[in-house]
C-alpha cells in the first residue's frame, strides 16, 4: 500500500480515537500499536516496551517535574503576583501591555530549560491565573503562551540542538551560537504581533497602571526582585550543576516573602506530580507512534519523494517545510531529526545551504510541530491548563504558528541572520 495513503489513515485513525474522548497519550499509543500491526511483522507488546522505555530512561527529563513544580511554587505564593505588579508600572504605555510578559517569561526560561514543554509548562502555570484575574482576552494569552513556549527549543542551551548537533556532526557550540539571533527574530515577531493587537484592540486590553510615574516603576523594581533574584539562582544553578536550585531557589524566596506554608508545598508538589504525569503519559504514547514510523518507512519515504523532485533552492525547502510539517502531527522532535538528518541534509548542502542554517531551521520546524495538531504538545499542555478543547486552542495559536512559518522564509531569504554570528566567533 501506498506510504502516503498510509499515513493519511493513521492521522485520521488518530483524530476519531481522540474525538471519541480516549487520552491523548493512550490514543498516540494506539496509533503506533495500529501501525505496528497493520504494516509490520514486529512483536507489538515488545516494540512498544522498548521504545518507551528507551525514551523515558533519559536523564534530561528529570528536569521537567523540577522545573513544573518551581512553578507550582510561584503560582501559589506571591512571587508570581509580584513578577506582574512589577512589571505593569513599565508595560503601561506599551500596547498589549502585560501580554509581553509572555513572551518575556518564556525567553528568560528558555534560557535555563532546554525545553519547550517544560518552557510552556512553566510560564503558562503563572501566567494563565494572572492575566486571566486582570481581564486579558483568553485567546491571545493561550496563542502567546503556546507560541512563546516553542523558545525553549530555539534559545540555547536546546536539547533538540545537541541531537542534531550529533546526527549531523556539527559543532554543538556553533549552533549554539547560531540559535541566538533566529530566537531574537522569533521573539521580535512576537512581541511586535502583541503590539499590533493591542493598537488595533486597545479596549480588549486592561490598562495595566495607566500614567505610571517613575516612582512606580521604581516600586516595580522592588516587586520584581524575588523574580529576578529566582532567574539568577535558576543560571547559576544550572552552570554550577546544582539541579535542584530552582526549586529550592523557589522555597526560599517564597518562604522569605512569608508565603509559604505547608498547605502551598503540599499542593505544589501534588500538581506538579499530576502535570508531569499527564506530559509522560502524552511521551510514552509519542514514543510509541515514533517507533511504528520508523519501522513502517513513512518519513525516509517523504524525504526520498522529496529528493528525487530536483527542485531549486527555495523549492526544496518549501517542500521540506510541508514534510516536516506532515511529520510534526505524529512524531516529536528528536524522532523527526534522526528520521530525516541523513537524508534531508545532503539535498540541503547540495542546494547551497550551510549545515549550521540547517540545524537552526529544523528547529524552528520542531517547534512548529509543538503547535500542530493533533499531537502539538504545547497544545496539550494549554489544554489542561485551561480547560478547553483542543480545536479552540489550536485556533488561538493559529497566529503564532503563522509567524513562526514567517520566520522560517525569513531565514531561508537571509540566511546570515544565522551563520554570521557563528563566523565572527569562529575567527575570533
Amino acid at each position: 500500500m501506498d506510504l502516503t495513503l498510509v499515513a493519511l489513515l493513521l492521522v485520521v485513525f488518530l483524530l476519531v480515537v481522540l474525538g471519541l474522548g480516549m487520552w491523548i497519550g493512550l490514543g498516540l499509543l494506539a496509533t503506533g500499536a495500529l501501525a505496528l500491526a497493520w504494516l509490520t511483522n514486529a512483536p507489538v507488546g515488545g516494540m512498544a516496551a522498548t521504545a518507551i522505555w528507551g525514551d523515558s530512561n533519559d536523564w534530561t527529563l528529570t528536569a521537567l517535574p523540577m522545573f513544573l513544580w518551581m512553578g507550582e511554587i510561584l503560582y501559589r505564593t506571591r512571587v508570581s503576583d509580584g513578577l506582574f505588579r512589577g512589571l505593569a508600572p513599565w508595560l503601561s504605555g506599551i500596547p498589549g501591555r502585560l501580554l509581553h510578559v509572555n513572551v518575556l517569561g518564556c525567553a528568560l526560561f528558555s534560557a535555563v530549560s532546554g525545553s519547550s514543554t517544560a518552557t510552556c509548562a512553566t510560564v503558562s502555570r503563572i501566567a494563565l491565573p494572572e492575566l486571566r484575574k486582570r481581564g486579558y482576552p483568553e485567546p491571545i494569552t493561550i496563542g502567546s503562551l503556546a507560541g512563546a513556549g516553542t523558545l525553549g527549543i530555539l534559545i540555547p542551551p536546546s536539547i533538540i540542538m545537541i541531537v542534531y548537533a550529533v546526527a549531523a556532526d556539527v559543532s554543538i557550540l556553533h549552533l549554539f551560537i547560531a540559535g541566538i539571533l533566529p530566537g531574537l527574530l522569533v521573539i521580535a515577531l512576537f512581541s511586535g504581533y502583541i503590539f499590533l493587537y493591542g493598537v488595533v484592540r486597545p479596549g480588549a486590553i486592561p490598562r495595566e497602571a495607566a500614567g505610571a510615574n517613575w516612582q512606580q516603576r521604581l516600586r516595580g523594581l522592588r516587586e520584581l526582585a524575588p523574580s529576578l533574584l529566582l532567574v539568577v539562582g535558576v543560571i547559576g544553578g544550572m552552570f554550577s550543576g546544582v539541579a535542584t536550585a530552582t526549586e529550592v531557589g523557589a522555597l526560599v524566596i517564597a518562604a522569605c516573602m512569608r508565603s509559604l506554608n505547608w498547605r502551598n508545598f503540599i499542593d505544589s508538589a501534588y500538581s506538579a506530580v499530576a502535570v508531569t504525569c499527564m506530559i509522560g503519559l502524552i511521551l510514552q504514547g509519542s514514543s510509541v507512534l515514533s517507533a511504528s514510523m520508523a519501522f513502517t518507512g513513512i518519513p525516509t519515504a517523504l524525504a526520498k519523494w522529496v529528493a528525487a523532485m530536483q527542485l531549486n533552492p527555495y523549492l526544496l525547502i518549501g517542500a521540506l517545510c510541508l514534510v516536516y510539517l506532515v511529520l510534526g502531527t505524529a512524531l516529536e522532535g528528536v524522532s523527526m531529526i534522526l528520521l530525516t538528518t541523513s537524508i534531508a541534509l545532503p539535498m540541503v548542502i547540495a542546494a547551497g545551504f550551510d549545515p549550521i542554517w540547517f540545524g537552526v531551521f529544523i528547529v524552528i520546524m520542531t517547534e512548529l510541530s509543538t503547535l500542530s495538531p493533533p499531537v502539538g504538545f504545547n497544545l496539550f499542555v494549554l489544554q489542561l491548563m485551561t480547560g478547553r478543547d483542543q480545536m479552540y486552542v489550536a485556533r488561538a495559536t493559529l497566529p503564532f504558528f503563522f509567524l513562526l512559518v514567517a520566520a522560517v522564509a525569513i531565514l531561508a531569504v537571509f540566511p546570515e541572520i544565522v551563520t554570521w554570528l557563528p563566523k565572527k566567533v569562529m575567527t575570533k
